[in-house]
């Protein structure tokens, strides 16, 4: 027993002397941090003399690059105020009242989809106009008022009246076609473009309400062109739904493409529809979906 252990723990001299280094390495990578701490590392004394120099030369290069980048506070702003009226204003022209290039962009495509400046506050709105230089164009905004004038030369009519602004249209849009929904009031190319490609889409509008679902047309827009608008329902373009391919019923905007393949696969399977209530019998159409969609479908 005796003799295995000895075997078990004989070391040859190469082992030997590898512990031995071993032990070494170990050692010095202990005491190394203490050694640099106290012998070598030497501790920076600051005190004012040394200070001084680092603060005057500072401010020295304070004080030279100051001549070549004054202080935000120290700049005089460039803009040339003048009386302008916002409407149709040149993009140059609002590039001299202080906006960037980009900003007065935004004013034009603003005015590019139909929008008009009627009064101060909706200057005021637009967010390309940050609230203090809005407060230095205040007094420079001249909006013409949309007034009518008396036409005095026409001695036959005296109290004939001729109106300075933009006459307010009554379109119905159903039938219109885009120069006439340019004479809606708020309404411009975009609008007038994305109107007729949803009306064509659904097949006509059964509701003003419908107007909120054009792509743009959000609350404040439908607000002003709503009384511009009439309905002639008699003008819908209704879908056989006993004909009708998938083709046109994938482009109609209250189905998805599960629930159009699901009315044909039915059709297919039981036969045409006879009326409205044989859409209950397909469970995938709710009856919030049927209410919706009823009016658009010729049975």
């Amino acid at each position: 027993m005796n003799q295995k252990l000895k075997d078990y723990l004989e070391v040859s001299p190469r082992e030997f002397r590898g512990i031995v280094v071993f032990v070494l390495i170990m050692l010095f990578v202990f005491v190394s941090p203490y050694v640099y701490e106290r012998i070598m590392f030497q501790p920076l004394k600051i005190s004012i003399e040394t200070l001084t120099p680092k603060i005057d030369s500072v401010e020295a290069f304070n004080e030279k690059t100051d001549r070549f980048y004054p202080k935000e506070e120290n700049k005089k702003s460039t803009a040339q105020l003048f009386d302008f009226n916002p409407n149709h204003l040149p993009t140059s022209e609002w590039m001299k009242l202080g906006l960037s290039k980009k900003q007065a962009l935004m004013i034009k495509k603003y005015e590019d989809k139909g929008g008009q400046f009627r009064n101060i506050n909706d200057v005021k709105k637009m967010w390309a106009i940050k609230p203090e230089l809005f407060e230095q164009l205040l007094p420079h905004i001249k909006i013409p008022e949309q007034t009518s004038a008396t036409n005095f030369n026409d001695t036959k009519t005296p109290n004939k009246t001729i109106s300075t602004a933009k006459s307010i249209a009554t379109v119905e849009i159903n039938s219109a076609d885009s120069a006439s929904l340019l004479a809606i009031r708020g309404i411009g190319p975009a609008f007038a473009s994305r109107i007729i490609k949803y009306r064509n889409r659904l097949g006509g509008f059964l509701s003003i309400n419908q107007l909120k679902e054009v792509w743009g047309i959000d609350s404040l827009k439908f607000e002003q062109i709503k009384t511009q608008v009439l309905i002639n329902t008699n003008a819908i373009q209704k879908i056989d739904i006993n004909k009708c391919t998938f083709e046109e019923l994938k482009t109609f905007p209250y189905l998805s493409y599960k629930q159009s393949n699901t009315i044909l696969a039915y059709r297919k399977q039981h036969g045409d529809f006879k009326n409205a209530t044989d859409l209950n019998k397909i469970a995938i159409l709710t009856p919030e979906i049927i209410q919706k969609i009823t009016p658009y479908f010729k049975f």
